[in-house]
């Protein structure tokens, strides 16, 4: 399926959805799993941002490649906050929460990743999996590439003291 997108400037980029969704979902699956813990709901997520980004006019976007990282990136923080909320709201009535499982080829250091706050672990997905510049994270995160530097240090430090 072919899609016209309004490339930076006045010309026109033609992108074949297909080749995009071959090309991408791969590195848009593993940066999800990087922010959720579950290749599972990665691949929901994912599948959700190509969904989307079929859906707008071409001439709204343009860098696909940057569209779907930002929706990955805001669906992935969506699902953890639902999930927090309905985990508080099963507490309260009384329920316990079903404990974290991880699979077993995961080390120690994910399992702390998964323990840090959404931004501080976005930031150092795309930061150190994705291997973006500040400028591509703010974008990402909605903010400025500062608070961007400032999101990785700190998550880089909470996750030593996890680890320690």
């Amino acid at each position: 399926m072919m899609a016209t997108w309004a490339g930076a400037g006045d010309e026109v980029v033609r992108v074949d959805l297909d080749a995009l969704y071959r090309s991408q979902h791969l590195p848009m699956t593993r940066l999800a799993h990087a922010i959720v813990g579950s290749n599972a709901v990665a691949e929901e997520l994912v599948h959700d941002a190509f969904v989307r980004l079929g859906r707008i006019r071409p001439e709204r976007v343009d860098d696909p490649v940057a569209y779907l990282r930002v929706v990955v990136v805001n669906l992935s923080r969506s699902w953890i906050r639902r999930q927090v909320v309905g985990r508080r709201a099963h507490e309260q009535v009384g329920g316990r929460a079903a404990p974290a499982t991880f699979e077993p080829a995961v080390d120690e250091t994910w399992a702390a990743l998964q323990r840090l706050p959404v931004k501080y672990r976005a930031a150092l997905a795309l930061r150190y999996y994705d291997d973006l510049p500040d400028d591509q994270i703010a974008i990402a995160l909605d903010c400025r590439p500062a608070t961007v530097r400032s999101l990785v240090h700190r998550g880089l430090d909470l996750l030593r003291k996890e680890l320690t």
